[in-house]
């Protein structure tokens, strides 16, 4: 059915457009990049990130979103088509990937289109972290992937080429998501066996290995150089590195129900793999697959919490080891494209529509403002970009200030940032009807008091399963 190359990278790009394209112009996908594009918008106006606005996420993922705000627009649509092109780029590389494995040019094109439903399902269907970093990631895979046949031909200097290349893109990954150093790591000792298994002069190993640890930590030592040059060392530091560890954990059955249904949506590519295991035509490259995949699980693992967003590294090495599998088996094709494709649509119909309101809200705190600083205590942090306002705290990512995940770990007393916010009297305030058992008490007992005495509600408006409540400071008119 796909007789050529340029077939097969048409149904991959076709099914990018296709899966992708319901969501462009939607403000809210997803919490975490309604507030990269708010920190790289206040990033190109001179915003200082882990200064002048706080989170914990490397520069490059801000730079990345400040370069997006350059294109025309308010920067949704611009950010989703950039994620989109990230995609479909990284599903080519991934069918290219399956092909180095030994698949067909159907199994490829399937590993290809399954790492685009996957990433639907997994929290991927905006500009997460991982839509972007995946793309360098799975280019540098790709590289390593090359290395038993360099290393069969004692190809000396093009493995170290290609580790130079494999490290840097890595390098750069790191700079978007710091967990990509478990898989940069895998790629440098990857790169390290191989050529001393091409039996290379161990001068030349220790050059080669101090070069890509250079690529590797390159970008990640430079920015915190500039840091470091500016005074800045110590914020930096603290936000990239230290504040982690200060995060409260999550209970047990929370984090066993993430895993569970992670799990179960891979499964078709687990499945796959094993197969592929079974029917491989090339051990080495196999084995170096696995290794990646292996580096990805141990990152994802690293981090603790398994929020389904934290498994996109997993599909790129996943799709790619059951390429082989997928090309061989189409009963396991069918069922992979069809279960997923079909949850898929079920999310996609059932999922509320909830981005009017969204820009309901943030039209009414625009008109309302008075050239004041709103403040959104619970909700979308998107309507400081809609409503083009000014931020109130550098903490204004709404979990920060009201979650007891947080408490303690951003290096200050949130609840005593609440009052000195509340204390500036906010012409208008966003909360929330939500029910949570992670309410930081001592920040929501002080918006409480402040809106029973200052404030009256304007506006409610539907938002999942819970509402979003706009109040006005009493001494204001209400502006529609």
């Amino acid at each position: 059915m796909l007789r050529t190359r340029w077939q097969a990278i048409a149904t991959i790009l076709f099914a990018a457009v296709l899966l992708r394209t319901w969501d462009i112009g939607d403000p809210i996908i997803h919490v975490d990049e309604q507030y990269y594009l708010l920190v790289g918008d206040h990033l190109l106006h001179g915003a200082v990130p882990f200064v002048d606005i706080w989170d914990r996420k490397p520069i490059g993922l801000f730079l990345l979103y400040a370069a997006i705000r350059l294109l025309p627009g308010d920067g949704i649509v611009a950010y989703q088509i950039v994620a989109m092109l990230f995609a479909a780029l990284t599903a080519l590389l991934v069918a290219k990937g399956g092909r180095m494995l030994g698949a067909s040019r159907g199994g490829a094109v399937t590993a290809g289109i399954a790492y685009l439903i996957m990433l639907e399902l997994l929290g991927g269907r905006g500009g997460q972290a991982p839509v972007f970093y995946n793309l360098p990631m799975t280019f540098a895979g790709l590289l390593t992937l090359r290395l038993p046949d360099l290393a069969q031909r004692r190809a000396h200097d093009a493995i170290i080429v290609n580790g130079l290349a494999a490290c840097l893109l890595a390098g750069l990954a790191i700079q978007i998501k710091y967990t990509a150093a478990v898989e940069g790591a895998f790629f440098g000792t990857a790169h390290l066996w191989f050529l001393i298994r091409a039996r290379a002069r161990w001068p030349l190993v220790g050059v080669a290995t101090l070069g890509w640890a250079a690529a590797g930590l390159g970008p990640t030592a430079t920015v915190l150089g500039w840091y470091a040059e500016h005074g800045l060392f110590a914020p930096f530091w603290f936000a990239n590195f230290a504040s982690i560890g200060l995060r409260a954990g999550y209970p047990v059955g929370q984090l066993a129900m993430r895993l569970l249904g992670i799990g179960a949506q891979l499964s078709p590519l687990v499945a796959g793999v094993i197969l592929g295991w079974r029917w491989r035509s090339d051990s080495a490259r196999f084995g170096v697959a696995f290794g990646w995949l292996a580096a990805a699980v141990i990152g994802f693992v690293a981090i603790g919490t398994f929020f389904d967003h934290y498994a996109l590294p997993l599909i790129a090495p996943l799709a790619i080891s059951a390429a082989v599998a997928m090309g061989r088996s189409g009963r396991l094709a069918i069922a992979t494209l069809g279960l997923s494709l079909g949850l898929w649509l079920v999310e996609t119909l059932v999922r509320p529509d909830d981005a009017p309101g969204a820009r309901v809200v943030a039209r009414i705190v625009a008109a309302n403002q008075r050239g004041q600083c709103p403040y959104v205590f619970i909700g979308d942090t998107i309507t400081y970009r809609l409503a083009d306002a000014c931020l109130p705290t550098p903490y204004a990512f709404p979990n920060f200030l009201a979650y007891t995940t947080e408490q303690g770990a951003m290096g200050i007393d949130e609840a005593a940032e609440v009052r000195r916010i509340l204390k500036g009297r906010p012409p208008v305030i966003v909360t929330s009807d939500r029910q949570l058992d992670i309410w930081n008490r001592d920040s929501l007992a002080a918006v409480n008091r402040a809106l029973a005495t200052d404030y009256r509600r304007v506006m409610t408006v539907s938002r999942s399963n819970w509402h979003t409540i706009v109040y006005l400071r009493r001494d204001l008119q209400f502006r529609r």
